[in-house]
């Protein structure tokens, strides 16, 4: 007998629950959530994408107060008061934090505290302080445990010198030398926030390019902009040792059939995530995993049946956005009302770094190899008024458009405020909408806007602005 009954559990608080139980509660489900830490909304909140964002956007005014004097605003030295940038950051993720319990109680969402484990198709024990208690699901459990920062066997970390995407969120002062490993979105943020802060710092990637998932045309931008920033970037580089001396970690790096020695103040390890999915009972109730994935179908339904997985625990991309609507996709799969699933082929992705990356869709590359007859054109930065009076005229916005049918495949933008400007790709391509449509659009000028028409009329071969 369980101690409590629910129509709706899930396990973890993370953007994936508290959507999903947010959506559940709307669709008349008596709703609960196991969450083993003190504070509500999981790694994006607490550990990701919140704080992370409140340090880009200290770099951000950083770099544009050093820039005013070009627009004849005149100011002292800039400088950077780090523990200050820290306590905003922790009093973002507060009042964020503060900000999803207040929808757990508008919605009638039960917390229950303690470490959640799957113990059948529905139940789940949940233990706190070494007492554990049982809840039943009347119609269905979401699993929403998310991941970890991933760690290398070769060099773990210490919390002290060699960091994860957790360690580096809570270090007290601006390194003054720093190494990133990984050049993925979690690396290249970083290693833009603290090149700016003042941190002498070499990004290294083992692949032959930076964001190796995004357009190859964006990635070399970037490496471009980085180089120009003073940050060292150094691909096809593999980190063969890292052993920590005294207050340096000296590193030992092979670039080719060379092998070079770096010393630095801190190492990073930013490469990549690791599902939570060990000892909490998938394995012995069943649930059929793949690499430490869940394995579901398209409505996030796992080989138990009553049992759901979404987010970080599942082998889509590690973005909060995608484990929203997966948990929106699996509580309305729950409820028994009308759902979709998802087109992982239009999942937004941004990267915070400067400039910012942002994209949707196909790269050019994944079209052709997918048997499209493929136009791609880009509109430089270059071009526009308003890239040019914010002083950011580095970078374009890329369109890659199919010939048949001519619909838009992929957006890929490199420039200033690129993770907003994403927005209106996201509502063509979900629309299936084609280059002709989106040229005939008319959009507002001067504005950063007026560049997606400008790369359509480059992508039908009549560029209008350069």
């Amino acid at each position: 007998m369980a101690d409590r009954e629910y129509d709706l559990v899930v396990i973890g608080s993370g953007p994936g629950g508290y959507v999903a139980a947010i959506r559940g509660a709307q669709l008349g489900l008596s709703t609960a959530v196991v969450e083993f830490d003190d504070r509500l909304g999981g790694t994006c909140l607490l550990r990701g994408c919140i704080p992370t964002k409140v340090m880009l956007h200290a770099a951000d005014l950083l770099t544009q107060i050093r820039d005013a004097g070009r627009c004849g605003v005149r100011v002292g030295d800039a400088t950077i008061d780090f523990p200050a940038v820290m306590r905003s950051k922790d009093d973002a993720v507060s009042k964020n934090a503060k900000g999803v319990e207040f929808l757990f109680k508008k919605h009638k969402i039960s917390v229950e505290r303690g470490r959640g484990r799957l113990t059948g198709p529905s139940t789940v024990e949940v233990t706190e302080s070494g007492k554990a208690r049982s809840l039943r699901s009347r119609k269905g459990i979401i699993l929403a445990m998310g991941s970890r920062p991933r760690e290398m066997r070769a060099f773990p970390t210490d919390g002290r010198r060699i960091l994860s995407s957790d360690h580096i969120l809570q270090i007290q002062d601006v390194p003054r030398r720093l190494a990133v490993l990984g050049a993925g979105a979690v690396g290249t943020e970083f290693a833009s926030i603290f090149a700016r802060f003042g941190s002498k710092t070499t990004l290294i990637e083992m692949l032959p390019r930076v964001l190796p998932i995004e357009d190859e045309d964006v990635s070399a931008e970037l490496a471009r902009a980085f180089k120009k920033q003073g940050i060292e970037v150094r691909t096809n580089a593999t980190l063969k040792s890292a052993t920590v001396e005294g207050n340096a970690v000296q590193l030992l790096l092979e670039q080719g059939k060379q092998e070079q020695a770096l010393a630095v103040d801190v190492l990073l390890v930013a490469v990549g995530r690791a599902p939570n999915s060990e000892n909490c009972g998938l394995e012995e109730t069943g649930v059929a995993l793949e690499k430490g994935y869940v394995m579901v179908d398209g409505n996030m339904r796992a080989s138990l049946p009553g049992v759901y997985a979404i987010g970080d625990l599942v082998n889509t991309p590690w973005l909060a956005h995608v484990a929203s609507a997966e948990g929106i996709v699996a509580a309305e799969t729950i409820a028994g009302v009308p759902t979709r699933p998802l087109d992982y082929d239009k999942i937004p992705g941004c990267t915070y770094c400067h400039p910012e990356v942002a994209s949707i869709g196909l790269t050019e590359a994944a079209a052709k190899a997918r048997g499209y007859d493929v136009v791609a054109a880009s509109f430089p930065w270059a071009a526009s008024g308003k890239a040019r009076i914010l002083g950011e005229a580095g970078g374009f916005i890329k369109l890659v458009r199919e010939c048949r049918y001519d619909e838009l495949l992929g957006v890929h933008i490199i420039g200033p405020h690129a993770t907003d400007l994403i927005g209106e790709a996201c509502a063509l391509l979900g629309l299936e909408a084609t280059n002709e449509e989106l040229s005939r659009i008319v959009h507002p000028h001067p504005t950063l806007a007026e560049g997606m028409a400008e790369a359509s009329h480059a992508a039908a071969g009549h560029p209008l602005a350069f």
